[in-house]
């Protein structure tokens, strides 16, 4: 049976993947093998509304293989490392993999232990992570029972998944309170390794502005080194102090365990460096890598994914037919930023153009880069439409892989 695609990892992006090489090429052209060593597919965005009762953890889980297209073999196992070399991968078990065309796709991985004290005295009781079902889970009772006091979001170092997300749990927390009729008890602060409440500027202006509208402290540079959870401390590796009653932490990430063990796949990281518009491996040709395990200067988030596929998808088939790659992928992310009271702000945004106002995705759309309630809707139908269109690699009519500019004002390059 042909050339055979092997996909290391059944989430977001090795799903997205899988189904629309499966839609694109003919099954006897190509014959396309998933590895996950987890069943549970989760719906990540989903995550941030558990600690405020908008979501429900059973409802964000479904079976990975079920959301896989029917002549896609799927392999659950442990992934033990790669032989770039012999094109292998070896699955615990003793079972081995050869490819022709490797994609490497598990995601980012969380490192709460790597931070001094993070997972120490004060873990699951007044320190939390929102980035996992079991963190989200019991930092929605610890919310239920919290009636005042300082609460600290703190992003501990980046890169992070979905960098707005944090942003959004401050924002959700301002209009938890407030709807709890307590806000006035509580303090709310922000504390983040970048210099500003985002990596773009203008971005960062109005999403600082929103913060400082809310009564939400900003702390900035502040890189976690240290949790005191029994002093109820977050120190910087500068010697800062941050006090906090309850800490929502977004722990270290870093790639999946089996790149570093396998020589020459992976950065210092673990996340796997290609070339930012073709997806391809530096150094071995036949090795691609899309979503949050892609060491690139992306935005670490879904939508980057479903656009990083579009491009990978025709450069895999370029490449199995010894056709020179298309360097086509611009770095394309979107993202609704949730802002609370039934709002949300949309951005769009590329390597090289920061979230600008206007309209998304031509001049007659959604409003960039201004609250909503139309945002707010969006973000919720999101969910629908990962589940029903996303990930079975079906394209969103009117929205291609690269950033539109039309709708857009002051657009740059």
């Amino acid at each position: 049976m042909g050339k055979h695609i092997v996909i290391l990892g059944g989430g977001t992006a090795g799903t997205m993947t899988a189904n629309r090489l499966r839609r694109t090429y003919d099954a006897g052209e190509y014959r396309i093998t998933v590895v996950d060593q987890h069943d549970d597919h989760l719906y990540q965005p989903g995550l941030l509304f558990v600690p405020f009762g908008l979501a429900q953890p059973h409802h964000l889980v479904r079976s990975r293989p079920r959301q896989l297209n029917a002549a896609v073999d799927y392999k659950q196992a442990r992934i033990e490392r790669v032989d770039l070399d012999a094109r292998t991968v070896h699955l615990a078990g003793g079972i081995r993999l050869g490819y022709d065309v490797l994609v490497v796709a598990t995601g980012a991985t969380l490192l709460p232990e790597e931070t001094e004290g993070l997972t120490g005295p004060g873990w699951g009781e007044n320190v939390f992570t929102f980035y996992d079902l079991r963190g989200a889970t019991a930092l929605h009772d610890a919310m239920e029972r919290f009636d005042g006091g300082r609460i600290v979001i703190d992003v501990a170092d980046l890169p992070v998944k979905c960098p707005v997300a944090p942003l959004e749990f401050a924002f959700l927390a301002d209009w938890y309170f407030q709807r709890r009729g307590i806000r006035d008890r509580v303090e709310l602060t922000y504390a983040t390794p970048l210099d500003a409440a985002f990596t773009k500027p203008i971005a960062a202006k109005a999403l600082g502005g929103l913060l400082a509208d809310k009564g939400i402290e900003l702390v900035t540079e502040f890189t976690l080194g240290e949790v005191d959870g029994e002093g109820g401390r977050l120190v910087s590796y500068d010697g800062r102090e941050v006090p906090f009653d309850l800490a929502a932490v977004v722990p270290l990430h870093g790639g999946a365990e089996y790149v570093e063990r396998s020589p020459g796949l992976g950065d210092e990281l673990g996340f796997v460096p290609v070339d930012p518009h073709t997806l391809q491996h530096p150094d071995f040709s036949e090795v691609f890598a899309i979503g949050d395990a892609a060491g690139l200067p992306a935005s670490k988030a879904g939508s980057v994914a479903h656009f990083e596929g579009e491009v990978l998808v025709h450069n895999i088939g370029r490449f199995l037919a010894g056709q020179p790659l298309e360097a086509t992928f611009d770095g394309h992310a979107n993202c609704f930023v949730e802002t609370g009271f039934h709002k949300a702000l949309l951005i769009d945004f590329n390597y090289d153009t920061e979230p600008l106002p206007g309209h998304f995705p031509g001049p007659v759309g959604l409003p960039l880069m201004k609250e909503s309630h139309a945002a707010h809707l969006g973000k919720l139908a999101f969910e629908w439409l990962y589940w029903h269109s996303l990930l079975p690699g079906r394209e969103m009519p009117g929205i291609g892989s690269a950033m539109p500019t039309r709708g857009k004002q002051h657009v740059h390059a």
